[in-house]
């Protein structure tokens, strides 16, 4: 089920007949239906800044398991609210022990990493038939030299150094693909210095938490991973299966940006700590485009059969879980 996400600054969300119902009162005092949807057909709500829930709200999406994820008005991480942790101890135990295993956790990162530069390296192939670019094909070359090096490493600083410097090579060539109106030379954060650049953070936040919550769907313990290190109140095991489906959201932007479902006009200056934000509109444009993308069917390598994308995330994380229980190595989607 998708996502609810709530943009529209000073809305409430209250229940209503089994509904979950989206208000914001006018100046005249007068609150304003904005939308509603059937509780049941929501899986996560995403707010947005300065939005409310009523208590009553609060209680029944508790009650079913519904999560809450916090962001700011641009899109930062501020928290979650979820009701109570599912009762998968034992595999949850497995997970613990396997990360003292550090020929275990190297194989884990290793699958990680190859599948994320295996994905980038098809998109800037897929991209580049039509283009014929030689400083994409060039790019693409150093991919697959980087994806032939990844199983020697020993170590995951090592690796991690490797997964670094393929990804800025994989944006030195995916800037390419964009018209200079779109002022993309690399990728930066921390803040974001360009329009492409809030949209790859924006997009990789949305992806985060729902390969957080696929994590949690199949039992095992978001904050525990093998790729990233620990960092308190990081999702690294999230992060860890994400790695393969950022070129998804690559996808996303690149095609927002070239169709004209985004275009400069949707974003505008601002103050240091955030240079450039992305309008209201521009973050319902983005958000339709990428629930679309997570929408579409792919056919998955082992369920064997076409699922959306949104579950093939869950069917990842539950291939992780496998791992964890009987050591096979990771595998990846596969994406052309």
């Amino acid at each position: 089920m998708p996502a609810l996400y709530v943009v529209q600054q000073s809305a409430k969300l209250r229940i209503l007949n089994d509904r979950l119902q989206v208000e914001k009162e006018d100046e005249s005092g007068m609150v304003e239906t904005l939308y509603s949807v059937p509780l049941g057909q929501v899986s996560q709500v995403i707010l947005f800044g300065n939005i409310g829930l009523t208590t009553p709200t609060i209680d029944r999406l508790l009650v079913q398991d519904c999560e809450v994820v916090f962001l700011t008005q641009n899109g930062d991480y501020r928290g979650s609210m979820a009701g109570s942790l599912n009762p998968h101890v034992p595999l949850r135990r497995v997970q613990y022990r396997r990360l003292d295993q550090p020929e275990f956790t190297l194989a884990m990162a290793i699958g990680f990493v190859k599948a994320k530069l295996a994905h980038q390296r098809a998109l800037l192939l897929r991209h580049n038939r039509e283009l014929g670019n030689p400083d994409i094909a060039a790019v693409c070359d150093q991919l697959q030299d980087r994806l032939d090096d990844v199983s020697r490493k020993t170590t995951l600083p090592a690796l991690r150094g490797l997964e670094g410097s393929a990804s800025a090579a994989y944006f030195s060539g995916y800037r390419r693909l964009f018209a200079e109106e779109w002022r993309f030379q690399d990728r930066n954060r921390r803040p974001p210095g360009d329009p492409v650049n809030v949209l790859l953070s924006f997009g990789y936040t949305l992806l985060a938490q729902a390969a957080k919550s696929a994590i949690q769907i199949v039992g095992l313990d978001p904050y525990a991973g093998f790729l990233h290190e620990y960092v308190y109140n990081r999702p690294a095991l999230a992060l860890d299966v994400m790695e393969e489906f950022r070129p998804v959201v690559d996808g996303v932007v690149l095609w927002a940006c070239r169709s004209g479902q985004l275009i400069p006009d949707h974003f505008r200056p601002g103050p240091p700590e955030r240079p450039v934000i992305l309008d209201d509109e521009g973050k319902r444009r983005f958000i339709m485009a990428y629930e679309q993308r997570m929408d579409q069917t792919f056919s998955h390598p082992i369920r064997r059969q076409k699922i959306p994308m949104r579950q093939c995330l869950i069917e990842q994380a539950r291939q992780a879980a496998t791992c964890l229980q009987t050591g096979a190595p990771y595998q990846p989607m596969g994406f052309k």
